[in-house]
């Protein structure tokens, strides 16, 4: 009889699981269904770009606060501000990318009637419409393509197609927090162009539900996992972590806003400001991933490397 208990209480655990993810998909998809937006009719692309404004909250810039900013006129600021912007959304396209592929490959030949398979769709739909979005958001900005260094495309590529479970999860959580801090700031901040604060506000309520689903995943698929399996995934989702927050301002941007680029580079690298913001939107990230016990010390290493704790 004793051997049995345990199996019974963990058949019991199991279903209990199953229904709270079951019911986890359901209100995802009563939420899409309910608040939802099409970037294609609701951003105002028609309205030629004004050049008064910023394309992102200035504080934000990655040469905010340095001697070289201090230097520039408000003209050159907003023109930085602007090719930043467009920067950070072009890194949001390359990993939206990968996040699709990494989501389409978990629920691959799955039940199609389950909920979370259904939301796994939404979620694809959503990312798309997204890539959408920033991209057209960029080429209005004036910004040319910021594709990332061969090497960390080298690694997206890879990425998506031997990351799984944990790994998956908690990268696509990585990215989907460190810019949704970032971008709650823009789209309440009155200095930046209206379109981009509809991209912002858009990108925000959506993505809150596809945080809230990884964030659940991320849980769900490291019950019962062994310290060595969170090693090794911790590792995996910092490396990921690592690639993503780096490539978000693109080298060649500085020289696209008609600024020295060596200096420009020089000064943002030591730039403590823009170090501390970026700790700072990663606050509530390293919490949950150190309640899930994903804070390990090489970890830890490249979150440092990264500005990102």
């Amino acid at each position: 009889m004793t051997a049995t208990v345990p199996e019974h209480g963990l058949e019991v655990g199991n279903d209990r699981h199953a229904e709270d993810r079951h019911d986890t998909a359901e209100r995802l998809l009563r939420s899409s269904e309910e608040l939802s937006f099409d970037p294609a009719t609701q951003v105002d692309w028609d309205t030629p770009l004004d050049r008064d404004y910023h394309g992102m909250s200035p504080e934000w810039s990655s040469l905010y606060g340095t001697p070289y900013w201090a230097e520039l006129t408000e003209e050159q600021r907003k023109e930085l501000t602007r090719q930043e912007s467009a920067s950070v959304a072009s890194t949001g396209i390359w990993f939206e990318m990968i996040l699709q592929q990494l989501i389409l490959r978990d629920f691959y030949a799955k039940d199609p009637t389950d909920p979370a398979f259904q939301w796994a769709l939404t979620e694809i739909a959503d990312e798309c419409r997204h890539s959408i979005m920033f991209a057209r958001g960029s080429a209005k900005l004036g910004a040319p393509a910021y594709i990332p260094k061969k090497r960390v495309v080298a690694m997206g590529r890879l990425c998506a197609a031997v990351y799984s479970g944990e790994a998956a999860y908690a990268s696509i959580l990585v990215a989907e927090e460190v810019l949704d801090v970032m971008q709650r700031d823009w789209m309440r901040d009155e200095r930046v162009v209206p379109f981009v604060r509809t991209i912002n506000n858009i990108h925000v309520v959506e993505e809150s539900r596809h945080m809230k689903f990884a964030r659940e995943e991320t849980r769900d698929r490291l019950r019962g996992a062994g310290p060595l399996r969170r090693q090794v995934q911790a590792l995996f989702v910092a490396l990921a972590a690592y690639e993503i927050v780096t490539a978000m301002w693109n080298e060649d941007l500085y020289e696209n806003a008609g600024l020295d680029r060596k200096r420009a580079l020089r000064e943002a690298r030591n730039n403590e400001h823009h170090k501390a913001l970026l700790r700072s939107s990663c606050a509530g990230l390293m919490e949950f991933l150190s309640s899930c016990g994903l804070l390990t010390k090489p970890a830890l290493a490249l979150y440092r490397r990264a500005n990102l704790i």
